[in-house]
C-alpha cells in the first residue's frame, strides 16, 4: 500500500473519531440503544392512575422508544396483578406493571407471594403523585367526618369495615394513616377489608362497608351515585404524597437493561404528555373506553382537573392537589418516599421492625434506569432532580417524616404495631 493510501485511510479514521466524539449521544450508538426485545406484556388495574401505561401505548410512545408489540393487559386485582408477576411473561404472565408503591418492596422480601418466596422487582418510575381518596358510606354523612376520623369514632364498632386494596400497599397505608391521626385504631377498633378497585362501589352500595380508601375514578362514581361522600383526597393528608409505581420483573430487567430502559423512556413521554391541561380531555376518553376502564368519561374529567364534588355541599377546584403525572417531579422515584412506605408497613408488622430498609431500596429502586430514560425521551437537565431525597414531609394533622430519622418519626406515632403495643 501507497503512503498516500495509507495517509489518507489514517485521515479518513481520524475525522471519523472526531464525528463521534463531536456528535449528540445517539447517531452513533443507534445498535446499542436498540431494546433486545420488540415486546413485554405489561398489567394495569382499572383506574386513572394508569393512564401513563395506555397512554404510552395508544400514542405509540413504546413503538417510537422500539418496542411495538407491547401488549397493556387488565388485572382483576392487585392479588392477580402480584401472581401474574410471580408467573413473568414468558410463563402466561405479565414482565412489569402499574403498581402499588410498596408491592415491589413486599414481593422482593418475600411477604406476600405463596410460601413467602421472594420475587425480585425493580421499580424504575414513579406513575403519580396524589389523585386518591378516602370515601364514607352515605349513612355516616351526618357526622360531618372530613380530613378528623375521630367523628366517625362514636359510629364505629369491631364489625365496623374500611376497604382497601392490598394489604400494605398505599391504599391501606392511607385509611390506616387517617384512622391513627383521629384516635381509632384501624386493627382493634375497627375491621380494614381488601376489596378491588373496580368492586368499590358495589359493595358499598349493598352496604357491606362503613368507608374505603381507592383511586379515581370510583370516588367521583360514589358521589355521582348518591352512596356516600368524599371525606378528603389524599392530596390534602399529604401534599404531593407519591402513589403508584412502575415496576418491572429484575430479572427482566437485568436480561434485557435496554429494554428496561426503552418502556421506561416511553412512560416518561406518556406522563409528560398527561400532564398537559389541553390533552386532559382526550386522555380522560381513551382510558374511559370500554377496553381500559369502561367508565364514562364525565367521570373522570372533572378531579383530573382538579373540580372536586365532595358530595356533602363542599367543592372545589384545586389543581395543586389533583392527580399530577410529570409536575413537581411527579415521575421520579424518591428513594425517601420508598423509605416512607416501608417505615410505615413496620409501623403496622407487615414488614419486621429488622428490615434493612435502605439494603432493600438500593435493591429495587432503580432510579438509575429512570435518569437514562428521561435522558432518553429528551428530558431537559432542569426537569431531573437532583438528589433521591425530598427532604422531611409533613401529613395534615403536624407529623413530619424526616428520611434522615425514620425511627424518630415511629416514636412519635401514638398508635401504632410494635412490640409492647
Amino acid at each position: 500500500m501507497s503512503l498516500t493510501r495509507r495517509n489518507a485511510i489514517a485521515a479518513t479514521a481520524a475525522l471519523l473519531a472526531a464525528a463521534r466524539a463531536a456528535t449528540p449521544r445517539g447517531a452513533f450508538a443507534q445498535g446499542t440503544t436498540t431494546p433486545e426485545v420488540r415486546k413485554a406484556t405489561l398489567g394495569y388495574i382499572a383506574l386513572t392512575d394508569s393512564a401513563p401505561v395506555i397512554i404510552a401505548k395508544e400514542k405509540g410512545f413504546f413503538a417510537k422508544h422500539g418496542m411495538p408489540d407491547v401488549e397493556v393487559n387488565k388485572q382483576a386485582s392487585w392479588g392477580a396483578t402480584r401472581d401474574n408477576l410471580v408467573l413473568g411473561g414468558e410463563r402466561g404472565g405479565i414482565d412489569g406493571a402499574h403498581i402499588l408503591t410498596p408491592m415491589p418492596y413486599l414481593m422482593t422480601a418475600g411477604r406476600v407471594t405463596q410460601n413467602n418466596q421472594p420475587v425480585a422487582m425493580v421499580i424504575t418510575a414513579r406513575l403519580n403523585t396524589n389523585g386518591q381518596a378516602i370515601s364514607v358510606a352515605e349513612k355516616h354523612k351526618a357526622l360531618g367526618t372530613r380530613l378528623d376520623a375521630g367523628a366517625l369514632k362514636r359510629a364505629m364498632n369491631a364489625e365496623s369495615k374500611f376497604a382497601m386494596t392490598f394489604r400494605g400497599g398505599t391504599h391501606d397505608m392511607w385509611i390506616r394513616y387517617w384512622l391513627a391521626a383521629g384516635g381509632i385504631d384501624p386493627d382493634r377498633e375497627v375491621q380494614t377489608i381488601v376489596v378491588p378497585p373496580p368492586q368499590m362501589v358495589a359493595n358499598m352500595r349493598v352496604g357491606t362497608m362503613d368507608a374505603f380508601c381507592v383511586g379515581e375514578p370510583w370516588n367521583a362514581q360514589l358521589v355521582s351515585q348518591n352512596l356516600g361522600y368524599t371525606a378528603l383526597v389524599t392530596g390534602e393528608l399529604w401534599k404531593d404524597h407519591p402513589e403508584k409505581s412502575f415496576a418491572l420483573r429484575a430479572d427482566f430487567a437485568e436480561k434485557h437493561p435496554r429494554a428496561a430502559e426503552a418502556l421506561t423512556a416511553a412512560v416518561i413521554e406518556a406522563q409528560r404528555w398527561c400532564d398537559v391541561p389541553a390533552n386532559k380531555e382526550e386522555m380522560c376518553n381513551i382510558i374511559g373506553r370500554r377496553a381500559y376502564l369502561g367508565v364514562a368519561t364525565a367521570d373522570i374529567l372533572g378531579r383530573m382537573r382538579g373540580e372536586v364534588n365532595y358530595g356533602d355541599g363542599r367543592s372545589t377546584t384545586n389543581y395543586d392537589i389533583t392527580m399530577k403525572f410529570w409536575r413537581d417531579h411527579a415521575s421520579y422515584p424518591f428513594h425517601s418516599h420508598d423509605l416512607w412506605f416501608l417505615t410505615e408497613n413496620i409501623r403496622w408488622g407487615i414488614m419486621p421492625a429488622e428490615t434493612d430498609t435502605r439494603g432493600l431500596i438500593a435493591q429495587v429502586n432503580r432510579e438509575g434506569i429512570w435518569r437514562a430514560a428521561a435522558a432518553r425521551a429528551g428530558v431537559p437537565n432542569g426537569e431531573t432532580p437532583s438528589g433521591t431525597s425530598r427532604g422531611p414531609e409533613t401529613f395534615f394533622d403536624g407529623k413530619v417524616f424526616d428520611p434522615a430519622n425514620p425511627a424518630a418519626y415511629l416514636a412519635s406515632l401514638a398508635i401504632k404495631r410494635s412490640p409492647g403495643t
